[in-house]
């Protein structure tokens, strides 16, 4: 079978997804093809138990910028986190919070043991530079790994090992937080200018909401693609011969369909998924190991947040690990009893979810984060690896790719 189309988007996830709306809003005859029987690629959530168990723990920014541009944000009816973290040092749990958002938790904030005073002053500087300066001169500044610049705005190495670097390892996937000082000042900016939820269907809303305008029937699932080459797409179902090819694919899947792509190193992520009779917090906000044992990168109560995510009379906990390696769900369970500071005897283990090619690496040089699209002969590519690490990276490179397929279309 030869189908034709103008655009072929190899990739159902939601850079595909992005770049599937911005051309189908220009009218321009488009099809995607997706190896798997589902939409929204890493983006995914699966029910266990009456539970809503996302791939992986993530969570959506409100101060997205592109997610205006392809969803009404309230559609998804987002349940929040606290805008702030837990620290557990020793018998203590130090609450820290945004004052700007929390203005009753800015006293204790001040006042709390993590680093210094000064500290904690330091970075609310940093932070409040990300959120206010224009994006373009933050990403003009010079680029350095995140943890050389956390070290150049004057901050010790107390308040960095005791709550940045477990907090941002598991924003990153990298303990190292060898992440591009780039990347950490477009997070910063995120976090101070929104808010951090969950869609109270799961994650997989997001995906769902984005492909709610397509048709259907411009959506080929369990169609794996076997080959790319100029102006034809290689299937099980047969061959679409088109004008251009938009891969949106994995990195991995992405360079070996399109062999000029460099490699791109991959983070890895476990999450442990518990569900208790009763909660260990009762407010939903991130807990992270201040003790420096790094092993546990947060722990959270998700139902706290959005309700739906547990079955009534009971609660949902889930528990980020990075690294390739992920330890036994008891020695994950002790963690937790220290953590939260009492018994996890009657939690029930409900999964645990490793992905080991969770997000991608993205050491310096990053630059402005907005990495070539087009690959010339009508082949272009979307991804997060194209953007910042991130939903709002894989939008933005997904509507941005869709925009050079449709110059060179134009121009042809």
């Amino acid at each position: 079978m030869l189908a034709e189309t103008d655009v072929v988007i190899v990739g159902g996830g939601l850079a595909g997804l992005a770049a599937a709306r911005r051309l189908h809003r220009a009218g321009v005859p488009w099809r995607l093809v997706e190896a798997e029987g589902r939409l929204g690629g890493r983006v995914a959530t699966d029910v266990v138990d009456g539970h809503l168990i996302d791939r992986g723990f993530q969570v959506l920014n409100t101060a997205y910028p592109r997610l205006g541009t392809l969803l009404d944000i309230d559609q998804l009816n987002l349940g929040y986190f606290t805008s702030g973290v837990l620290v557990r040092k020793g018998d203590k749990l130090l609450r820290l919070v945004n004052p700007l958002r929390e203005p009753t938790g800015g006293p204790g904030t001040a006042l709390a043991g993590v680093g210094s005073l000064l500290d904690r002053l330091r970075f609310a500087a940093l932070a409040t530079g990300c959120a206010t300066l224009p994006a373009s001169r933050l990403l003009a500044a010079p680029e350095t790994s995140a943890e050389t610049a956390l070290r150049r705005a004057g901050l010790s190495d107390a308040i960095i090992e005791e709550l940045l670097r477990p907090f941002l390892s598991g924003v990153f996937i990298d303990r190292e937080l060898s992440t591009s000082s780039h990347v950490l000042a477009m997070v910063l900016r995120s976090f101070a200018r929104g808010r951090i939820g969950l869609p109270a269907e799961g994650m997989a809303a997001l995906p769902r909401a984005v492909a709610a305008p397509l048709p259907a029937d411009l959506l080929d699932l369990d169609t794996p693609v076997a080959e790319v080459t100029p102006g034809r797409v290689r299937t099980q179902a047969g061959d679409i011969r088109c004008r251009a090819v938009l891969v949106a694919v994995d990195p991995p899947a992405a360079a070996a369909l399109l062999p000029a792509l460099a490699t791109v190193r991959m983070h890895s992520y476990t999450t442990y998924y518990h569900s208790a009779p009763e909660p260990p917090l009762t407010e939903p906000i991130l807990l992270v190991d201040g003790d420096r044992r790094e092993l546990v990168a947060n722990t959270v109560v998700l139902s706290n947040a959005a309700a739906t995510y547990a079955p009534a009379g009971r609660h949902l906990i889930a528990t980020s690990v990075v690294g390739p390696t992920a330890p036994p769900e008891p020695t994950i369970r002790a963690e937790l009893t220290r953590l939260y500071g009492r018994s996890t005897a009657d939690w029930t283990h409900l999964t645990t979810v490793a992905i080991p090619e969770a997000l991608p690496a993205a050491p310096p040089p990053q630059g402005r984060l907005r990495k070539p699209v087009a690959l010339g002969e009508g082949l272009f590519v979307a991804g997060d690896h194209r953007d910042s690490p991130s939903i709002q990276g894989a939008l933005t490179s997904g509507w941005r790719a869709a925009g050079a397929v449709l110059d060179e279309l134009r121009a042809g």
